[in-house]
C-alpha cells in the first residue's frame, strides 16, 4: 500500500518485506530533482529509516556525486578504517567494498567500529545485476528487542571487540585503511582513534578496537543495536576461507574477528541467532539501474546480497557522528 509521509509531499510506497519506495517524477535531471526535494526526501528518511528512490536515471559517476552533494549537510566524508578496498571516484563518492560476488555481506552499520561513522549512508546503482545483489536493509531498533535479553544485555554493558590484523594479501591494508603509510603516523592516528596496536616482527599490524554495541539515535534517543560483531566475526566467514585463513594466519592472525568487550570469544551460536535475527527483518528491493538509495545508519543497518553478472553500486557517506557521544548512560539499564 501507499503511506502518505507525515509533513512532505510525498508518498512512499511500503510493501511486506520490501524497502521504502519513492517513485520520482523526474523532468529536470536528478540534480536539480534532489536541489529541489532535499528536505522531502530527508523527511522520508526520517519517518521510514530508508527510502529508495526510483526514476531519477543516474547515469555516471559526475552526476552521482552531485546529487549526493545535493542531499547532505557538510559535504561527503573520506573513506577511513574501511575493511575492504574501495575505488574512489570523486568528491568523497567511492565503489562499494572490494567482495567477492558470490559471497554475501551480511548485516551492518557502515563503520559502527570507527570512533567517526556517517549518520547517513546514499547509494547510487549505476549498474544492476543480472542476478542478486540486493541492498537489504532492517531497523536496527526492531532487532535489539528482538535479541534474547540476556544477550543484549551482556553487550551493552561490555560493548564489542574488533580485532583486525593487517597484511599484504587479505583485506584492506593499513595504508589504504588509515590514509597514511609512516609507521609513525600510522601509531598517531591509533591513539588519536581510540585503537590499540601492536607491529608483528614480520611488519604485520594487529589491532584492537572497543566500541558501543547499542547507542541512542542522536535525534529520536530510541535505542539501536549498533554494531558489526555479527558481520565481522570469524564465524560469518564462510568456513573453507576460515580454515584456509586460521591455517595459513593463525587464529589471531584472521584479517578481523570479534569478541565481547572483555575480550572473551563470541560462540558462533551467539552469531548465528545475530545473523538470523537480523533476516527476519531484512527489507529487500532489488536494484534498478538508476536508482538512488538513503539509508539512516544508525537506526538501520544494510547489507548485500551474492550476485551474479557486472554489479555498480557507487557509495557516499555523509554527516560524521563520535561513537561514544551515542553511548547510552549506564543508569539507563539495559533491553
Amino acid at each position: 500500500m501507499s503511506t502518505p509521509t507525515p509533513g512532505t509531499q510525498f508518498d512512499v510506497e511500503r510493501q511486506t518485506g520490501q524497502a521504502p519506495l519513492l517513485t520520482a517524477e523526474n523532468g529536470h535531471g536528478p540534480v536539480r530533482w534532489a536541489e529541489e526535494n532535499r528536505e522531502a526526501l530527508r523527511a522520508a528518511v526520517d519517518e521510514h529509516g530508508a527510502v529508495l528512490v526510483r526514476g531519477l536515471g543516474l547515469r555516471d559517476p559526475a552526476e552521482v556525486a552531485d546529487t549526493f552533494q545535493r542531499l547532505v549537510s557538510g559535504g561527503l566524508m573520506p573513506d577511513r578504517e574501511a575493511f575492504a578496498a574501495r575505488q574512489p571516484y570523486l568528491d568523497g563518492v567511492y565503489s562499494s567494498l572490494t567482495w567477492p560476488a558470490n559471497q554475501p555481506m551480511c548485516m551492518h552499520h557502515e563503520l559502527s567500529y570507527a570512533l567517526e561513522f556517517p549518520g547517513l549512508m546514499l547509494f547510487a546503482c549505476l549498474q544492476a545485476p543480472g542476478a542478486g545483489g540486493v541492498t537489504g536493509v532492517a531497523d536496527a531498533r526492531a532487532v535489539l528487542d528482538a535479541i534474547p535479553p540476556d544477550i543484549a544485555r551482556r553487550f551493552e554493558n561490555e560493548g564489542w571487540l574488533l580485532a583486525r590484523s593487517y597484511n599484504q594479501d587479505i583485506g584492506a591494508t593499513y595504508e589504504e585503511a588509515f590514509g597514511v603509510s609512516n609507521r609513525a603516523d600510522v601509531e598517531e592516528y591509533c591513539r588519536a582513534h581510540k585503537i590499540e596496536f601492536q607491529w608483528q616482527p614480520d611488519g604485520e599490524l594487529r589491532t584492537r578496537q572497543r566500541r558501543p554495541a547499542v547507542v541512542r539515535h542522536p535525534v529520536t534517543g530510541q535505542r539501536c543495536w549498533f554494531n558489526q560483531v555479527a558481520f565481522l566475526s570469524e564465524w560469518t566467514i564462510a568456513p573453507e576461507v576460515r580454515e584456509y585463513l586460521v591455517d595459513v594466519y593463525g587464529p589471531d592472525g584472521l584479517p578481523f574477528n570479534t569478541r565481547f568487550g572483555n575480550g572473551e570469544p563470541i560462540g558462533e551460536d551467539i552469531i548465528a541467532l545475530l545473523n538470523e535475527t537480523y533476516e527476519t527483518h531484512t527489507l529487500r528491493t532489488p536494484w534498478e539501474t538508476g536508482d538512488l538509495m538513503l539509508v539512516d545508519n544508525i537506526r538501520m543497518a544494510h547489507s548485500r546480497e551474492a550476485y551474479e553478472g557486472p554489479r555498480e553500486i557507487l557509495v557516499g557517506m555523509a554527516e560524521p557522528r563520535n561513537i561514544f557521544d551515542l553511548e547510552p548512560h549506564a543508569q539507563d539499564g539495559a533491553q
